[in-house]
């Protein structure tokens, strides 16, 4: 017999507040050329609605370490200290280039799991990813080659491989990848930035991405495999090291290179709180929209308990916001 209980908090929808406010914060610097400056206020507003939050919180997924402050680094307590246990990932602007130079797709975004339940990559910066959407679950393997791997997607989702679109970052490294995807006869969109969003990307529906490969950042990986985890798509990923000095860290660290992580590797537990919010306009995000009087944003909620998912468009009022709040938006 199923146990039922009663609903409790949502924290994911405190988690919203936290990035409507990093976002809000940021957007000021949209097009602007400093992205230093965007992140930095960012973070001093995600830090600020963090500690109103009745968690005891501790950043697994940070923005560095402690000697690099004022960014929210890894092993920092967030919360108010009376509460639940909680891992946190944070990305206060995931996409600082994007922002800068107004380009699509820069979010504020954030995950929250049980303590000891997400990834902790220590000195691997640098991950192999794939990402495929539900319908394709359990049928990849990251260490395929290229072209299988499309079939098999392309199967999953009832289309020829040439119709399928493939999210890969527009770097050097991924030469080959591109190469190989091109030979196919699938179709690419190459991105600067941005990999949290074209993970979510290939899984969320109707957002012209059937796929992600290649390699990005590892701390973006584990932040993106919260919430594939709660849409029900499937990840996995390798560590990388991009030079011989990262790839001795890490085997000092006791990381394996050669193991395949998967979504349970990733994040260990289904009670996931999720929260993303636009800063510039995307294709599953809206961005900031400053309106003279105030702004709006839309954000992506999720709970994994539940596998609830809402799209969530707030309207502030600065003239009221301003009284009451220590963060400055104007």
């Amino acid at each position: 017999m199923m146990t039922r209980r009663q609903p409790d908090r949502n924290l994911a929808l405190d988690l919203a507040r936290v990035t409507e406010a990093a976002a809000l914060a940021s957007a000021r610097w949209l097009g602007l050329g400093k992205k230093e400056d965007g992140d930095g206020a960012a973070v001093d507003a995600m830090r600020i609605s963090f500690n109103a939050m009745a968690i005891n919180g501790r950043v697994v997924i940070g923005e560095g370490e402690k000697d690099e402050a004022p960014m929210l680094f890894n092993g920092e307590s967030v919360g108010t200290g009376v509460g639940p246990r909680m891992d946190i990932a944070v990305d206060p602007v995931e996409g600082t280039r994007l922002l800068a130079n107004g380009r699509p797709n820069a979010i504020s975004v954030v995950a929250m799991t049980p303590e000891g339940s997400m990834y902790d990559p220590g000195p691997a910066y640098y991950m192999n990813k794939l990402v495929v959407p539900p319908e394709a679950v359990g049928m990849v393997d990251i260490k395929d080659p290229v072209a299988r791997t499309l079939r098999k997607v392309a199967q999953a989702k009832n289309k020829d491989v040439r119709d399928l679109v493939v999210f890969v970052l527009d770097k050097e490294r991924h030469e080959e990848l591109i190469a190989d995807i091109r030979a196919t006869g699938a179709r690419i969109q190459l991105h600067t930035d941005g990999d949290v969003a074209g993970a979510l990307m290939a899984v969320i529906p109707d957002t012209g991405i059937d796929i992600m490969m290649g390699t990005g950042g590892t701390p973006e990986g584990v932040l993106a495999a919260t919430a594939i985890r709660v849409l029900g798509g499937e990840m996995q990923g390798m560590l990388d090291p991009q030079s011989e000095e990262e790839k001795a860290r890490v085997k000092e660290a006791g990381r394996d290179i050669k193991q395949v992580l998967k979504m349970e590797d990733l994040v260990s537990s289904d009670d996931i709180f999720f929260a993303a919010t636009g800063i510039t306009d995307g294709v599953f995000l809206k961005g900031v929209d400053f309106t003279g009087k105030g702004a709006k944003t839309t954000s992506l909620v999720m709970r994994g308990l539940t596998g609830t998912v809402r799209y969530v468009e707030s309207a502030h009022r600065f003239d009221k916001l301003m009284r009451i709040s220590s963060i400055d938006y104007d």
